[in-house]
């Protein structure tokens, strides 16, 4: 948590301390990237929800709210993406999503391969050409995807090691989803969001 607070309060640093100009050239790339993370979070977003559904019927309550709070939290990413977008004066049709249900245990798998690559490759590929182009916007909100996503993949091995094990039930009962930049809490909320500082009044609750 310290180490993530400390991340943000540099970003935050870094990018007051830029000029918030941007000349339309060295957005096209960043464009491109928020067209492509639209299309990753509203596909993730929906999956997820099928997962839960999923997990639901085979009887693991618990997987099925942790895959209910991070579609929530995926929907947020989503539409900060489509706001950076829109402030940039571009907009993209409607988004199609496309991906197989299986079992529960796969699709976890298939959860912690998906998060896994967004946090190693995508997001922070996506960052560093946004703040190549001091698009500010558009980094502001792949830092909070690219932030979130990791507590999604620690929360997806911890499901799938306790599923393997017989221990699904000890998993949290509940979530909260910052309404801002999609940060996920498992069980109990802080006053604040650790990313955001969103007031934890405007966090959605999943139970």
């Amino acid at each position: 948590m310290k180490s993530t607070l400390l991340f943000v309060l540099l970003l935050t640093v870094s990018i007051f301390s830029l000029n918030f100009s941007y000349d339309k050239k060295d957005t096209k790339l960043t464009i491109e990237n928020l067209k492509a993370a639209i299309t990753g979070e509203t596909t993730a977003s929906a999956k997820y929800a099928a997962y839960s559904e999923k997990a639901k019927e085979e009887g693991y309550v618990n997987i099925a709210l942790l895959f209910k709070a991070a579609s929530k939290s995926e929907s947020v990413h989503a539409a900060n993406h489509r706001a950076a977008l829109e402030q940039l004066g571009e907009s993209m049709g409607e988004v199609k999503p496309e991906f197989e249900v299986k079992t529960t245990k796969e699709n976890l798998q298939d959860a912690i391969n998906g998060e896994s690559y967004e946090v190693a490759t995508m997001y922070p590929g996506f960052i560093k050409t946004a703040n190549d182009g001091n698009v500010n916007i558009a980094l502001i909100s792949f830092n909070y995807a690219y932030q979130t996503e990791k507590k999604h993949k620690d929360f997806y091995k911890e499901a799938l090691d306790k599923l393997n094990n017989n221990q699904e039930s000890s998993l949290a009962s509940t979530y909260y989803v910052c309404s801002t930049c999609g940060n996920t809490y498992a069980g109990i909320a802080p006053q604040r969001c650790g990313i955001s500082m969103t007031p934890s009044d405007r966090f959605y609750k999943i139970n």
